[in-house]
């Protein structure tokens, strides 16, 4: 079937949103392989968790507020808005000498980056026709590929020869040429003309749910149990209301629809990152890896995601997202089995590299079907609705198992408990969300 061309405004677009995620993915994949270093330097391993999840906290903010902005005023204020606090928040971790500092820094680079994926969904909506949008969103995911491949090692040479600090500084030249670009080719895109009655803004509530998520972050970092109790219990008390509010009616129940679409996203992403960001610190302490062998233990599952998500794409008008979402599940669960001997310190690495790249062809035969079938919900005028909730699923997945996932490492700084022991409780949770997805995929449809 041949496909509607793409004129020249069209293509420049696609380049500066692919571009974009390009950027995204280079920072989070060269800061998720510096971090180990970086804790050790400023001696933050109790804050290993707590600057993974700040960076989601704030993202969560900004993909509500960008979205909402684009249904508003169109996409290109708000990402040039967002690029701008990126590069701050580049700023404030590449000087800081605590912690502390550096999570502040990833709490602005979250509120930046956080408004790009919503932002590059809306634009493929309101830009492309129907027959190109699918390749669309299998070609942003794919601006993941080459960071995956080139930052673990870039990041490596850069941390070992140069010192973790210029991580950020090397980022921010990037940014400034990326925003020059994306901006350019983003002024043709206007608001939609539809008159919608768009009801009250849902910013307050994602404020509210960042908080929640935050309290129950610091709960869980307690080391008296039953204060960790009570202010995790806060915690859920607060967000659990606002994302009610946020997400579709039925999400916590996967109902059919759009609702089961939201589910399966938080639960692919939980799974995802349970594995991922743990990989490359059970790499360091376990099997005294230097940085470089950190990030390219788990950049093959970037590849695979991104083949995975090719397959699915170019059969898109053939494949159903609800088996697909269940398939890609199942591959997930049989890379955390094949990734799991990496707590042993005498496994060798390159077999762990094999093993997560299983998971990551899972996560690509999810994402592009459920992607599509989300914005199929998406009525003119409110695609920054939709495609901020989807997001809004990510984040969470993300930064939930980040909270969770920090507060074991965390105690195991603390107590009794093994390292090998708090990860392998982060893979048998990431293992538990997998098996629900399962369960969720079961209401995946496209809107008819």
């Amino acid at each position: 079937m041949t496909r509607t061309p793409l004129d020249a405004s069209q293509r420049a677009l696609a380049v500066g949103l692919v571009l974009s995620v390009t950027l995204v993915a280079f920072e989070t994949t060269a800061v998720i392989t510096a971090l180990p270093t970086i804790t050790d330097a400023l001696h933050g391993d109790s804050l290993y968790g707590a600057t993974l999840a700040a960076y989601m906290l704030a993202d969560l903010v900004a993909l509500v507020w960008a979205g909402e902005q684009a249904d508003l005023h169109g996409v290109r204020r708000p990402f040039l808005a967002c690029i701008t606090i990126f590069v701050v928040g580049l700023i404030v971790a590449a000087t800081a000498q605590t912690m502390a500092l550096v999570l502040i820094g990833r709490l602005l680079q979250g509120a930046g980056s956080g408004g790009f994926a919503p932002l590059s969904f809306v634009a493929v909506r309101r830009a492309f026709p129907v027959d190109r949008q699918a390749t669309m969103y299998a070609y942003l995911s794919a601006g993941w590929v080459i960071p995956s491949l080139l930052a673990p090692v870039i990041a490596g040479v850069v941390v070992d020869r140069a010192g973790w600090r210029w991580v950020f500084i090397g980022i921010i030249p990037i940014a400034i040429f990326v925003a020059l670009l994306t901006g350019r080719a983003m002024a043709h895109l206007a608001p939609s003309e539809d008159v919608i009655d768009r009801g009250p803004s849902r910013l307050p509530k994602a404020f509210q749910a960042a908080i929640g998520v935050g309290v129950l972050a610091v709960g869980l970092q307690n080391h008296l149990l039953p204060v960790a109790i009570a202010v995790a219990v806060a915690g859920i008390a607060i967000a659990v209301p606002a994302l009610r509010f946020m997400l579709p009616p039925g999400v916590f129940r996967a109902r059919r629809g759009l609702a089961a679409i939201v589910a399966v996203r938080f639960l692919a992403t939980a799974t995802f990152l349970g594995v991922d960001s743990f990989v490359p610190l059970a790499a360091d302490r376990l099997h005294g890896a230097r940085p470089i062998v950190q990030g390219l233990v788990i950049s093959g599952a970037a590849v695979t995601w991104t083949v995975g998500q090719a397959v699915t794409a170019r059969r898109s008008d053939r494949i159903q997202p609800g088996p697909s979402a269940m398939l890609g599940f199942g591959f997930l669960l049989l890379g955390i089995a094949t990734v799991a001997p990496v707590l042993r310190p005498n496994w060798p690495l390159p077999l762990v590299f094999v093993a997560w790249c299983i998971g990551g062809f899972g996560m690509g035969i999810l994402f592009n079907p459920t992607t599509v079938a989300s914005m199929t919900y998406a009525d003119d005028g409110r695609e920054g609705e939709i495609s901020s909730q989807i997001h809004l699923a990510d984040s969470l997945g993300f930064g939930m198992m980040g909270v969770v996932g920090g507060a074991t490492v965390a105690f195991a700084g603390r107590t009794s408990l093994t390292l090998q022991g708090a990860i392998a409780i982060n893979f048998a949770i990431a293992a538990g969300c997998a098996l629900l997805g399962m369960v969720a995929s079961r209401g995946v449809r496209s809107r008819t």
